[in-house]
């Protein structure tokens, strides 16, 4: 892992012998979570890096998506896995022009977990509940959910949640203190709270959804990224999908490469089991689930998070993905008609 410097790192030329189109470099971000898994595989085992050829492929982690975001944002990387709101924001606040989505990249892994002690949602009044950061994936879902069950979360008063955003780490370490309830939050912090602190699980994310489909994670690019170097950002594309066929096609061994990865990421070890439980509730792979994250807008807008007039349309660029689905034979993915102008 290497850490990105700021600045625009889109190539003013193909690095000699590469194919026009072809960046010098790659600056890609990404979290050390299961939802993640495509990401922290493909890059641990080189598969990204081979798939990349001429490019030099540098990344960062991170702890949660309006972080990463804004580095993308700033410059300081070319694309990031994130989640959808995150990837809203960014669309919104550079008014539709700074970056886009061109893949999904897995479903569900996410879910509220509390003690023991709470079987009901309504105990969580008077209580501390944590999530990765706020205006995150997980913030909004957290607090759309406490809305919709008549609780609130920015005042006082017998229903008032006391919502705090802090790294995935530091919520085990609470926990495990009693100085928080709960907390809504990503794999494999949701097996990891239940194996080493435990939390049981009160709402699994996907129970939200229609079909239990959701989008988790996405691949977001910089726009001026992605028009200079198409032919870099179609070999990404082609690792991610590789990478996601690979670990369905083999969960046991895939569990066992994503763990040894995310123990080099973190610097620690996970408990045995834990990628092995918290793999089992990510679907990973390459659809956006386009229809979701209107969805989601529409909840970012209700706990106010987002402008309820918020126009996404534009926000994504699926037709290097499905030109790299075509290649492969594979069907098209369908960006739920909010792409761009001759996307698909």
């Amino acid at each position: 892992m290497s850490v990105a410097a700021c600045g625009s790192s889109s190539a003013a030329g193909a690095p000699k012998g590469a194919p026009a189109g072809t960046a010098s470099t790659l600056k890609l971000g990404y979290f050390a979570n299961v939802t993640h898994a495509v990401p922290v595989v493909g890059v641990g085992d080189g598969s990204y890096a081979k798939a990349l050829g001429k490019t030099k492929l540098t990344t960062t982690i991170y702890n949660a998506g309006p972080t990463a975001v804004q580095a993308l944002l700033s410059g300081a990387i070319d694309a990031a896995y994130v989640g959808p709101n995150p990837a809203i924001n960014a669309f919104i606040k550079s008014h539709g022009s700074a970056v886009r989505l061109i893949a999904g990249g897995a479903s569900g892994g996410a879910a509220l977990v509390v003690k023991p002690s709470i079987t009901n949602v309504s105990q969580l009044a008077g209580k501390t509940v944590a999530d990765p950061q706020r205006g995150g994936t997980q913030d909004i879902a957290l607090k759309y959910y406490l809305k919709n069950h008549g609780l609130g979360f920015t005042g006082s008063g017998g229903k008032n949640v006391n919502v705090v955003s802090q790294d995935n780490a530091q919520t085990l370490t609470l926990f495990k203190q009693g100085r928080i309830d709960a907390a809504w939050l990503p794999e494999p912090w949701v097996s990891r709270l239940q194996q080493q602190a435990g939390a049981k699980v009160l709402v699994d994310e996907k129970t939200q959804w229609p079909g239990g489909n959701f989008v988790t994670t996405n691949l977001l690019v910089s726009t001026s990224y992605l028009k200079k170097n198409p032919t870099t950002v179609s070999a990404l594309l082609g690792a991610q999908v590789a990478t996601a066929k690979s670990i369905t096609a083999d969960p046991a061994k895939a569990a066992t490469e994503l763990d040894a990865d995310l123990g080099k990421l973190t610097g620690k070890k996970l408990p045995e089991a834990v990628v092995v439980a918290a793999l089992k509730n990510v679907k990973v792979g390459w659809d956006p689930y386009a229809s979701s994250l209107k969805e989601l807008a529409t909840h970012a807008a209700d706990v106010d998070l987002l402008s309820k007039n918020a126009d996404l349309q534009g926000i994504y660029d699926l037709a290097p993905l499905n030109a790299v689905l075509k290649k492969q034979k594979l069907a098209a993915v369908s960006d739920g008609g909010l792409g761009v102008k001759g996307s698909s």
